[in-house]
């Protein structure tokens, strides 16, 4: 008993919530159109007028077939008729230009409010949550409400309005025909309602639904190489077509249930008019009714169609749009990474840190640093190491060992849950993530590159940045030979994600990108595991002069990257476990002789090789 009492308090909440969330999603889409309220509230004039005009062209009508059989000339009646027609048909274009036009302002504000936040989201957001889905909340989502804000709420009102004036006008003409037509009517109402709630859950399934297949649909084609290789195409299009199928199975429900109210509206239309039609017609034998009168009530009760339609179509739509408003409100309510006001670490104009006593503070330091992804399964451990300006340290481990959780912290993707960070000095906790990142670039294992040429490529961080400087860049990361080869040079289109360049070659798009900018400190993850040996030996060239101007850290599985270190902090289990120099490391760190032994190095010295001796 107590158990069933339960479960009925649970169904009694759960309707109480739904009802509460329907009031507050129109309280919200009215909420959206706050900047819009004169354009909405003139746009609901010119549609009363229009609907004003349209009430009294049925009385002209009256007149008309009343004068019609006396000696009452009809061009007056019919001239003032066709000038209401024209009347009304301006207005009312002119006040659905309006609405259309706010839906489509509406719109444009929502996305670019979505777009900044999910530029800005935590990127433990971004672990949780599936791109694909989060693009169709800016794209599908907005368009469905944008007919609610554009239709549903004016409708809803004029179309009461019209309605109300329509039934006054009917009651006044012929009090038991209305008796007639308001049961049909009621009938119908009861049905719609009884389908507004069915229509609300299929529609945010299909929401949902489109949501997950443009998320697998972006995961298919962000990794097409691998399902060609691998022969998948015929998985993947069975995966993504049961999502396809998923929503529109959601659709045809959605469909049902609006073609069954549709049909309730217009058989309700169809009986009052007959109902209309038949009694009306008796009532005109000798009960003091004109056929002019009956004339007039035929056309009020086909007139109450188009906004009684209204309604019925704009709660519906409501019902429909509330599954798009809960995705795009849960969206906005995403955590984004803060913003702080404080000031970022001291940096002449050109990116360097001035010499003298700032130059003695570390570029970098860690202190004690805890991380997990996930509460009690850290990942770091006590992380302690500092990055000294203009000097090249390297971040050696294992897989797993932590290395890129590093590099995550540093560049404020994450937060530590214990210990701090220093920026020159300066507590990162005390920085804004701006501020914190000023001084900052990164060359990740990704190498991203974005469609477009390989200029926009190299100054996506300096986008003011002078010819000299970017050739600059261009040399230091030996990109050249690349620049000359692409058909347009530095113009030259390098295709969807860098199609067109190898992975060398992105790899130092990627590094060209961080040094235009002149950062104080230098993140490089693996930079050398897409080159070969001559880039390679180039690229080591090249951090030389690099560390000359800023810190540099570095991550590297192939320890001849590092082997010239000015340190080298090796990292297991989450860890510091030694730092030092090279040859330091090789006597003092089993972590790293084992590292060392793995890649079967010959004797440092040896003709033709630059890598570590073999304990």
């Amino acid at each position: 008993m107590t158990a069933a009492m339960t479960a009925g308090e649970r169904d009694a909440r759960g309707e109480e919530d739904t009802d509460r969330s329907t009031r507050a999603a129109v309280l919200a889409v009215y909420r959206l159109t706050a900047r819009h309220r004169g354009a909405i509230a003139l746009a609901t004039t010119l549609t009363l007028v229009a609907s004003a005009l349209g009430l009294a062209q049925p009385l002209l009508a009256k007149r008309v077939v009343d004068a019609s059989g006396g000696q009452q000339p009809l061009w007056p009646p019919l001239l003032l008729l066709t000038a209401l027609f024209a009347a009304e048909a301006a207005t009312g274009s002119a006040g659905r230009f309006l609405l259309e036009r706010t839906g489509e302002g509406v719109v444009r504000t929502l996305r670019h409010t979505l777009v900044g936040r999910l530029l800005r989201l935590e990127m433990r957001e971004y672990d949780a949550q599936r791109c694909g889905d989060l693009i169709a909340r800016v794209t599908a989502d907005t368009t469905l409400l944008r007919e609610v804000v554009a239709q549903a709420l004016v409708d809803l009102v004029t179309g009461a309005v019209v309605a109300v004036g329509a039934l006054a006008l009917m009651a006044w003409l012929d009090p038991l025909l209305l008796v007639l037509v308001t049961a049909t009517v009621a009938t119908a109402a009861a049905v719609v309602a009884l389908l507004l709630r069915g229509i609300r859950a299929a529609s945010e399934h299909m929401q949902s639904s489109v949501g997950a297949l443009a998320a697998d649909l972006e995961r298919a084609l962000g990794a097409l190489s691998m399902v060609r290789v691998y022969r998948a195409e015929q998985r993947e299009a069975a995966r993504i077509g049961a999502r396809v199928d998923d929503a529109c199975a959601a659709g045809v429900r959605t469909a049902k249930y609006a073609a069954v109210m549709s049909s309730a509206v217009e058989l309700a239309v169809q009986g009052s008019f007959l109902l209309v039609l038949v009694v009306g017609g008796l009532r005109t034998r000798g009960h003091g009714h004109s056929v002019g009168d009956l004339v007039a009530f035929l056309l009020y009760a086909s007139y109450l169609v188009v906004p009684l339609s209204s309604v019925f179509r704009a709660a519906g739509l409501i019902q429909r749009g509330m599954g798009a408003h809960l995705r795009i409100e849960q969206t906005l309510n995403l955590p984004v990474e803060p913003t702080g006001p404080a000031a970022p670490p001291v940096r002449q104009a050109s990116g360097h840190v001035p010499e003298g006593g700032p130059a003695r503070v570390p570029a970098l330091a860690l202190e004690d640093v805890h991380f997990a992804y996930r509460p009690g399964r850290p990942v770091l451990r006590g992380v302690s190491f500092t990055v000294p300006q203009r000097r090249q340290v390297a971040l050696v481990g294992l897989s797993g060992a932590g290395k890129s959780t590093v590099f995550a912290l540093i560049a404020r993707f994450y937060e530590p849950d214990a210990g701090r960070l220093r920026f020159h000095g300066c507590p990162a906790a005390e920085l804004g993530r701006d501020a914190s990142r000023a001084g900052l670039a990164i060359v990740d294992q990704s190498s991203h590159v974005v469609r477009g040429t390989l200029r926009d490529n190299i100054v996506y961080g300096r986008p003011d940045a002078t010819e000299e400087e970017v050739r600059r860049a261009l040399a230091l990361a030996r990109l050249d030979q690349v620049a000359e080869r692409l058909p347009g040079g530095l113009h030259g289109a390098v295709g969807e994600h860098g199609a067109t360049l190898s992975g060398g070659e992105r790899q130092r798009v990627a590094l060209a990108r961080a040094l235009l900018t002149r950062p104080t400190l230098l993140l490089l993850d693996e930079p050398t595991s897409h080159l070969d040996a001559l880039n390679e030996a180039a690229l080591t060239a090249a951090l030389k002069d690099i560390t000359r101007e800023c810190a540099v850290l570095v991550i590297a599985h192939r320890l001849s990257t590092v082997q010239h270190a000015d340190r080298i902090v090796v990292l297991d289990g989450g860890r510091v476990t030694a730092c030092g120099r090279h040859e330091e490391l090789l006597t003092s760190s089993p972590v790293y002789r084992r590292l060392a032994a793995a890649q079967m190095v010959r004797p440092a010295g040896a003709a033709g090789n630059n890598s570590l001796a073999r304990p």
